[in-house]
């Protein structure tokens, strides 16, 4: 059913690391001094720009600092900085339980983080507990900008954004655990808008971004370019969607991706992604639901692909929630088919629109 060649052309399985989130040591790191100690702390030299610079790249960034909470805040503050830093643990635990907390709370891989400090011990402590981290010596910082994995091939709108739409996510979790009511009465209150969408020439840089970026809810661990993804744009036998959602707090960006190998009988689904900021909006099967009548309107099979990892067991088990069911497996490489006889409809809450 799938060529030996065709998966050697698509199963290009992630193997360049990037970094999500650079999370800081404070002192003698971020600053010079020991903040409870010294009389006065001041900025490391050219800090400012570095952190302003890998918030434009669209890397988030947050603090693992033993220090007293409102002290240290306060000071980052009178910085300027303390806006650019998610969920900073400033607190008395070790730097790996710190570390793991942000990454727990921003739904992003360990391996995704980097963790600088001035400290041999702490840095020690962190790899030790922590293997998938990458850790960077405090006097090396101003090699930061230069590392590749600190340089996305692309920044785009949804790059230098990427801060900001945390901190609307936050908003929306604040709001949530004030909200009395069923989940579903809350989601009503979003004013949520889902936009799908043939892929567009200016959509490519976010799209390859997605499938380097998106590990959990990623049905196959496939990574484009720029240039494979335009070839399947222009392509009669390929479908190139990708999906924006956007509610009353702001935008979430282009959050979804689909790939469709599209012959006269049957269609493929070669990839299917959402961004893991979606996870508890009650829309990723939305898409997968579109695919599905496409299908059914253009009288097709739908077939899958699915290429289990670590993370991805989610998207397998929303495919199975969506009624498709395994015809085939080869190594990792599972083949579903949907006989499309069981499509949902869109919740209500959710205004849905079909662009192109």
């Amino acid at each position: 059913m799938i060529s030996t060649q065709e998966q050697n052309l698509n199963s290009k399985q992630k193997d360049k690391k990037v970094i999500k989130c650079v999370v800081w040591d404070l002192d003698n790191t971020l600053w010079h001094g020991v903040l409870l100690e010294d009389e006065k702390v001041c900025l490391r030299e050219n800090i400012a720009n570095l952190i302003e610079t890998l918030d434009n790249r669209g890397i988030l960034q947050s603090i693992a600092s033993k220090n007293e909470s409102n002290t240290a805040i306060a000071k980052l503050e009178e910085f300027g900085l303390k806006e650019y830093f998610l969920y900073p643990q400033v607190n008395w635990n070790s730097k790996a339980a710190s570390i793991k907390e942000i990454a727990r709370l921003l739904n992003i891989g360990l391996d995704a983080i980097a963790f600088i400090d001035d400290q041999l011990f702490e840095l020690e402590e962190v790899k030790f507990s922590l293997p998938e981290i990458l850790c960077i010596k405090a006097d090396e910082i101003e090699n930061t900008l230069d590392m590749p994995v600190m340089n996305p091939r692309f920044i785009t709108e949804d790059s230098r954004i990427r801060r900001l739409m945390y901190l609307s996510a936050i908003e929306r979790q604040n709001a949530e655990k004030e909200f009395v009511g069923t989940a579903d009465e809350f989601l009503a209150t979003l004013q949520m808008k889902f936009t799908i969408s043939s892929a567009q020439e200016e959509d490519l840089q976010r799209a390859e971004e997605l499938t380097l970026r998106t590990n959990q809810l990623n049905t196959t661990g496939y990574t484009y370019s720029y240039d494979e993804l335009n070839h399947f744009r222009c392509s009669e036998n390929h479908k190139l969607l990708i999906a924006s959602l956007e509610d009353k707090y702001g935008s979430y960006g282009k959050i979804g991706l689909v790939l469709i190998e599209c012959q006269l009988q049957s269609w493929t689904i070669k990839l299917l992604l959402m961004s893991c900021r979606v996870m508890s909006r009650g829309v990723g099967t939305i898409m997968l639901n579109h695919v599905m009548g496409l299908a059914k309107k253009n009288n097709v099979r739908l077939l899958a692909e699915f290429v289990s990892n670590d993370r991805n067991r989610m998207m397998y088990i929303s495919y199975k929630f969506a009624g498709f069911k395994e015809v085939e497996k080869n190594g990792d490489l599972v083949i579903f088919e949907n006989d499309l006889s069981r499509i949902q409809d869109v919740p209500e809450y959710v205004d849905f629109q079909v662009i192109g």
